[in-house]
C-alpha cells in the first residue's frame, strides 16, 4: 500500500516559488494528497479537534483593558476587534479561519487594507494558507512574500505564526510533519469504503479436486452462477465440486483498529489529553469528577495557550499601553456547580460584588449590588407587611 502526501512547503529562499496544487486523487483508494489544508479534515479526529479549538477561541468574549491594578480600566473595542476584515462577518468568523491557517499550516497570513492614523491595522483580509509563500532575501535577509501568484509588498503583509523554530521565517505544519499518520487514517477509511462498494476479495471459492483448464473453470463459473441469478433457490453441485463461502469480520474489512489508533494519534497532536477528551481511547469509565478534571485539562494543555497567542495578537493591533484579554470564566458557564462556587469565593473573599456576578450570569442588577459582601442581604419589603 502506498500513500502520496503532495509536496511539502518550500522554506529555503528561490526565486519563482509554486503554489502547491491538489492533483488528482486516481483510482485508488490508498492515495492520499494533503497538498491543500482542508484535505486532513477528512479524518474526523483532525476535524474535531481542530473545531473544537477554534470554536472556544473564537467564542471566547474579548476585551480591551489600559493599566492594571487599581488603574485598570475597560476600553471601548476598536474596529479591528469588533470586525477585522470589514466584510459584515465579525470578530467571530475572522478569528475561526485565523485559528484553522494557525491549526492546519502553522501560519496565520493576511493583508493590511486600512491602518488608523498612528499606523496600526485596522482591517486585515486573511489569505488562505496555502497561496501564501514566504522567504527570507539571500542578501538583506528581509522577509520576502507571494500570495495568489503575485507579489505583495512586506510593509503590507500581516503574518502570525505557531510552531517557530530558529532560523525559519514560517511556522512549522502539523499536518505535513504528521502526514504519515493522518494519511494513514484517511486511506485505512477509504479502503473500507471501496470494500463495500466494490468488493475487494471474491465472495466465495467454487473447487474441484480435478485438474480444469480455463475453458472448464469458466463454464463451471458461468452455469454455477446461471443457476443463482434471480433466485433463491439451493443449488446442486455434481460430483467432486465443493463451494466455500470466503468470509471476513467487518473489523478486518474496515481496518477498524487502524482507524482507531491513528484517530487517537491525530487528536493528539492538538494537545495532550485531546485524544481522551474527544472520546478516543479513553481507558477507563468517565465520572463527574473525571469529567471536570477534563474540562480543566481542555483549557490547561489544549486551550489556553491558544488564547495567551491569541491575546498577543490582538495586543500587537492596539494603540501602545493597551491589551486585549479573553474572558476565560466563560469557559466553565456550562457547568453550573463550578460556576456558582466560583462566585461564592468571590464574594465571600470581596473579589467582586454581586452586580459584577449578575451580569456574568445575565441576570439584571440590585439595588444593593454595588457594595462589597459584608453579610446578608438587606431583606426587601413586600406589599403584605
Amino acid at each position: 500500500m502506498s500513500l502520496f502526501f503532495g509536496r511539502p512547503e518550500r522554506r529555503a529562499p528561490f526565486s519563482e516559488p509554486e503554489i502547491p496544487r491538489p492533483s488528482a486523487t486516481g483510482g485508488t483508494f490508498a492515495r492520499v494528497n494533503l497538498a491543500r489544508a482542508e484535505a486532513s479534515l477528512q479524518k474526523v479526529a483532525v476535524w474535531s479537534a481542530t473545531d473544537l479549538i477554534a470554536s472556544l477561541v473564537s467564542t471566547l468574549p474579548i476585551d480591551v483593558y489600559a493599566g492594571t491594578g487599581k488603574a485598570r480600566k475597560e476600553l471601548p473595542k476598536p474596529r479591528v476587534l469588533v470586525d477585522p476584515a470589514g466584510d459584515g462577518y465579525g470578530v467571530g468568523d475572522w478569528l475561526y479561519q485565523y485559528m484553522m491557517s494557525l491549526l492546519l499550516r502553522g501560519n496565520g497570513y493576511g493583508k493590511t487594507v486600512d491602518r488608523d492614523r498612528i499606523g496600526n491595522p485596522t482591517q486585515i483580509v486573511l489569505y488562505h494558507p496555502d497561496e501564501v509563500q514566504g522567504w527570507r532575501d539571500e542578501k538583506s535577509g528581509m522577509p520576502q512574500w507571494r500570495a495568489g501568484g503575485k507579489t505583495v509588498e512586506p510593509q503590507d503583509m500581516w503574518h502570525r505564526r505557531a510552531y517557530p523554530t530558529p532560523g525559519r521565517l514560517l511556522g512549522l505544519s502539523p499536518v505535513e510533519h504528521h502526514a504519515g499518520t493522518i494519511g494513514l487514517g484517511i486511506a485505512a477509511a477509504r479502503f473500507g469504503k471501496q470494500w463495500f462498494e466494490d468488493g475487494a476479495h471474491p465472495s466465495g471459492m467454487l473447487t474441484n479436486d480435478k485438474s480444469l483448464d480455463h475453458k472448464q473453470a469458466r463454464t463451471a463459473k458461468e452455469r454455477f452462477l446461471a443457476s443463482l441469478s434471480g433466485s433463491r433457490d439451493v443449488a446442486v453441485l455434481g460430483q467432486g465440486w465443493k463451494y466455500q463461502q470466503i468470509q471476513v469480520s467487518a473489523n478486518e474489512s474496515q481496518f477498524l483498529e487502524t482507524q482507531r489508533y491513528t484517530a487517537a494519534e491525530c487528536a493528539r497532536i492538538y494537545g495532550p489529553g485531546m485524544a481522551e477528551i474527544l472520546g478516543y481511547d479513553t481507558g477507563g469509565s468517565m465520572t463527574y469528577a473525571n469529567v471536570e478534571q477534563r474540562s480543566l485539562d481542555l483549557l490547561t494543555y489544549a486551550i489556553d495557550k491558544w488564547l495567551v497567542r491569541g491575546e498577543d495578537m490582538f495586543t500587537s493591533l492596539l494603540p501602545e499601553g493597551q491589551y486585549a484579554k479573553f474572558n476565560r470564566a466563560a469557559l466553565s458557564r456550562t457547568d453550573l456547580l463550578t460556576r456558582t462556587r466560583a462566585h461564592a469565593i468571590a464574594l465571600q473573599n470581596k473579589w467582586t460584588v454581586v452586580n459584577e456576578v449578575r451580569d456574568l450570569e445575565e441576570l439584571g442588577p440590585v439595588p444593593w449590588g454595588d457594595k462589597p459582601n459584608e453579610g446578608d442581604a438587606p431583606k426587601v419589603k413586600t406589599d403584605d407587611e
